[in-house]
């Protein structure tokens, strides 16, 4: 962690999301809280104003005493100060792509709710996005001044049993519940108005804070959210550093635009400091830099991150997104901090005895080591859920590939979420869909052919047919598996199974109508040789007319000898060839 270069101080910095629905009153909450504003904070951006709600992602911090239970928690470098950072994520339903794109970088989350309006929609959702990306979190009922103050205490209680029943089946089960009014008297109320519950709110974040891993290690990554320049200065990019460290002088990448730039200074909160690590949100100098070019994004150890054109994900199902995930349908993919349009293809584990490659049992969690190019997977129309089979279990372990519209830049083995966001944003429907980790990515703009390929995704095929007749003990003429234009070439080789039990080879074509020759090689069974030649006199009896017709029908009551041809087909492979086992 750096040093401030005025005051040596070494702080901790601990980074708070405040997420919520739309009008809960975030931003007042963070302006009560908050005594430094970082550039981002608190609706500066022209279209946030108009609009009246948080449209990027706001910073502001403030700085406490060391809580007694992390004094010994530095390490060689005791920690003696702690800074709340506050990130104030947007709440309008529109914005939700902004919001997972800051929910990667938050230690603990506070969940706004509005004590009047309880849980809503996006309340729900960022609650979700808290579940996927945060371990802890503290729930804030905000807005308790406009409560009747006879029945206040009775609301909030009520308000708070409700939200615990809510909470009960996600990670959040039993987590602390506080009432606050971070702006008595609405927005446009004047600021003499002293915020209530704000000094208990800021004993309670003490108490919630740990040391969150922070590593310098391994390769820059710094997530960016605004980027300005200042006269005689150069551009100053502020974000947030998600792994990896910074320090004056280093080289960094913006793999966006394929640029490198050397950087001239840092500063954390308007203090200069000589570098940064994991966790810690900066204000980083470079010169000859058009701010203009880059408003948000990544900044990275050069040649660090990857700019993909495909991926393959392990994938969970949101419990609460009720559509089904379909092959070929389009998501919005969350990945670092883009979200783009994709194609998502899902498939998983071969059905049991369907594989000789019998898969090695991983924990549930560590999909990543789970997924090799080596294994053959089983294509799936739709994502598969146990829930719909009577079962409670978890859902089978499968992945998706993922196709996108434009080339994405990100770390590997990172989150991925899925979401519809073109459903109806005031519709009370989740938008999110699923959840995955990256596990491999393809950097080849034609990945089609040349990657592709090597996924041995196989779909299962049976054709059915019916034996027309016997020309010998080894040999029939079958029709109606083919139609009449296919090439039958392709065919020939291939194992068929008779209905009555023996096997045999397809030979070749028979005539022009898609008839073709199976050659029988243990010969046709006695009884299967009655069933034929009786099929073939009912046949040759069918124009007769009179009684002996009517007599023979009931003897003649059979069923036709069916052929089956089983084969799979990779789904990849460019020459779309039949693979029987």
């Amino acid at each position: 962690m750096a040093e401030s270069a005025d005051s040596r101080v070494q702080t901790l910095n601990f980074n708070v999301g405040v997420l919520g629905h739309v009008d809960s009153g975030k931003t007042s909450l963070a302006r009560a809280l908050s005594s430094t504003a970082s550039t981002a904070a608190f609706d500066k951006n022209p279209q946030s104003r108009e609009r009246g709600i948080t449209l990027d992602l706001g910073f502001s911090s403030f700085t406490v005493d060391l809580p007694d239970h992390l004094r010994d928690a530095g390490g060689k470098q005791p920690y003696d100060s702690l800074q709340f950072t506050l990130v104030d994520c947007p709440g309008h339903a529109s914005l939700i792509r902004t919001i997972i794109g800051g929910a990667q970088i938050i230690d603990l989350m506070m969940l706004v709710v509005d004590v009047v309006k309880g849980l809503q929609t996006q309340t729900a959702e960022c609650l979700l996005i808290g579940e996927l990306t945060c371990p802890r979190m503290v729930v804030v009922l905000n807005k308790t001044d406009l409560l009747p103050p006879n029945k206040r205490q009775s609301a909030i209680e009520k308000m708070t049993k409700r939200l615990h029943k809510t909470l009960e089946s996600t990670r959040f089960k039993n987590c602390p519940v506080i009432s606050v009014a971070a702006k008595p008297g609405g927005p446009e109320a004047s600021d003499a108005e002293e915020p209530q519950g704000v000094p208990e709110l800021i004993e309670l974040l003490k108490k919630q804070t740990y040391l969150p891993k922070r590593d310098p290690a391994g390769d820059l990554l710094m997530a960016v959210d605004h980027c300005f320049s200042i006269r005689g200065q150069g551009t100053v990019m502020t974000g947030t550093i998600l792994q990896g460290s910074l320090a004056i002088n280093d080289t960094v990448e913006i793999p966006a635009l394929k640029v490198t730039k050397k950087i001239k200074s840092v500063q954390m909160f308007r203090k200069p400091v000589s570098g940064a690590m994991q966790g810690d949100r900066v204000g980083v100098c470079v010169t000859q830099f058009d701010p203009k070019l880059l408003e948000r994004g990544v900044v990275c150890t050069p040649g660090s991150l990857r700019t993909l054109y495909a991926a393959v994900i392990s994938v969970r199902k949101i419990g609460y997104f009720k559509g089904s995930l379909a092959t070929r349908a389009k998501f919005h993919i969350t990945v670092g901090h883009e979200t783009v349009m994709a194609r998502v293809t899902f498939f998983g584990l071969p059905p049991l005895g369907a594989s000789d490659t019998k898969p090695t049992p991983s924990e549930p969690c560590s999909l990543e080591t789970a997924f090799t190019l080596d294994r053959e997977y089983f294509y799936q129309e739709e994502y598969v859920s146990s829930q719909g089979e009577g079962s409670s279990g978890p859902d089978p372990e499968q992945w998706a590939l993922l196709e996108f519209e434009r080339p994405v830049t990100c770390p590997s083995l990172c989150l991925v979420i899925g979401s519809k966001l073109d459903t109806d944003i005031h519709a009370n429907a989740c938008r999110l869909a699923f959840q995955g980790c990256l596990l491999q990515g393809f950097e080849d703009k034609g990945y089609a052919e040349t990657v592709l390929p090597s996924l041995r995704i196989y779909k299962t095929k049976h054709k059915e047919g019916q034996v027309e007749r016997v020309t010998d003990d080894y040999t029939v003429i079958g029709r109606n598996l083919f139609k009449k234009e296919t090439n039958l070439q392709l065919f020939v080789g291939l194992k068929v199974t008779l209905s009555t039990g023996e096997t045999g080879v397809i030979e070749g074509g028979f005539g022009q109508s898609g008839k073709f020759k199976i050659r029988i090689r243990e010969g046709l069974l006695p009884d299967t040789k009655q069933l034929l030649s009786s099929t073939s006199k009912k046949k040759g009896k069918g124009g007769g007319k009179g009684e002996n017709e009517n007599e023979e029908e009931p003897k003649m009551d059979f069923q036709p000898v069916s052929i089956h041809l089983h084969f799979k087909r990779y789904v990849y492979d460019p020459h779309k060839k039949m693979v029987q086992s």
